[in-house]
């Protein structure tokens, strides 16, 4: 069963029909900022404290003309960050997907940038990377131990917003589960799922697909707790950061087995496009852990 809405969570709760038109998949992607926000600001809080992130700085123009320079302390702006990467995270989210379905897109274009369904994970994690590096050079902060900080407060967020996605229905579902290979202590809800109700409107028959965002709610709150247990590294700065990278590629390269995604064509290699990406940032992962893969020398503040 799907929740599209929160009325729809309050009907199955209590009984009641209350007009609460506030979208599930949106309060969870909510929910998600803030929990990712509140975790990248305490990682700079302490990087600040230990020496290892110095203020954030940028020059402004005062009513005279004249450029001052404004100085806080680099957790202070994590809320102004969080907003500018998120907006350019939906963005590119939204563009990836159109570039995924281009025949779709063709057939009813504003339907589908207009859609409350339809989005590409990796998409906002390039577009958000480009804002998040664009707002970080704006305040003069340097990129490595920033990419540090925020590698687990992204993951955290990932397995947030899938949630999101497995309550509302939304599309991000896998394919027709194969009851044949499902252990006899595992519940069926765990292993198919026909997701009646689902905002998208589609009829899914019986026994059902792969539940997918609820796998990878899973993997991700597992893989947070392995980059936060090891965020405290001795290694160079950037090595935390690429420990996310080859986790989410991993992570992604898994549950596309299972998913149903249109299959493109590049260079021939038939693959879909997560899978591609997915590759992409898991060797980019691996060879930035083994060329960080040094102990850091101490440091004053990078500024």
């Amino acid at each position: 069963m799907s929740f599209p809405y929160l009325s729809d969570v309050v009907r199955a709760l209590t009984g009641y029909d209350f007009p609460l038109p506030i979208a599930t998949f949106g309060l969870m992607v909510a929910c998600a900022t803030l929990a990712a926000a509140a975790c990248l600001r305490a990682q700079m809080q302490r990087l600040h404290l230990e020496g290892k992130l110095g203020n954030a700085r940028r020059q402004v123009k005062g009513k005279d003309g004249s450029a001052t320079w404004v100085e806080v302390a680099p957790q202070e702006v994590v809320s102004n960050m969080t907003v500018v990467v998120l907006l350019a995270g939906v963005l590119g989210a939204r563009v990836f997907h159109i570039f995924e379905h281009l025949d779709s897109f063709r057939v009813a274009p504003w339907e589908m940038i207009f859609s409350r369904s339809g989005l590409s994970i990796f998409g906002g994690l390039i577009f958000g990377t480009i804002a998040g590096l664009w707002f970080v050079r704006r305040w003069h902060l340097p990129a490595r131990p920033l990419m540090d900080a925020i590698a687990p407060a992204m993951m955290l967020g990932y397995a947030i917003g899938r949630i999101g996605c497995q309550v509302a229905g939304d599309g991000d579902w896998g394919s027709a589960a194969n009851l044949a290979l499902k252990p006899d202590w595992l519940p069926l809800w765990t292993w198919a799922q026909t997701y009646d109700n689902n905002i998208v409107g589609e009829l899914i028959a019986a026994p059902g697909v792969y539940p997918t965002p609820m796998y990878e709610t899973l993997m991700g709150l597992a893989c947070f707790a392995v980059l936060w247990a090891l965020r405290k590294h001795p290694f160079k700065t950037g090595w935390l950061f690429s420990v996310y990278l080859l986790l989410t590629g991993l992570e992604r390269l898994l549950i596309e087995q299972i998913r149903v995604n249109p299959v493109l064509e590049v260079a021939g290699i038939h693959a879909t496009q997560a899978e591609m990406i997915a590759v992409v940032l898991a060797v980019c992962g691996a060879a930035g852990m083994a060329l960080l893969s040094r102990r850091s020398a101490p440091a004053a503040a990078a500024r």
